[in-house]
């Protein structure tokens, strides 16, 4: 029980992390005619973002065991 808990209030925290760094002002920091290896870098920011919160999520309940 203790463990769902704290699985449950992780995936919180990792919800709350991505809708603070997919908010519109911080996400529109990332909004300039800059590229980085070719690639804008609102792309890069918007989909490294999305990567790292999936990465997240799977450690949190892959170390569910």
């Amino acid at each position: 029980m203790r463990r769902a808990i704290l699985t449950s209030q992780r995936l919180l925290a990792v919800f709350l992390t991505g809708m603070l760094l997919l908010f519109s002002p911080i996400v529109s920091l990332f909004d300039r005619p800059v590229f980085w290896f070719g690639i804008p870098l609102i792309y890069l920011y918007l989909f490294t973002v999305w990567a790292i919160l999936i990465a997240a999520m799977a450690l949190i309940i892959g170390g569910k065991k």
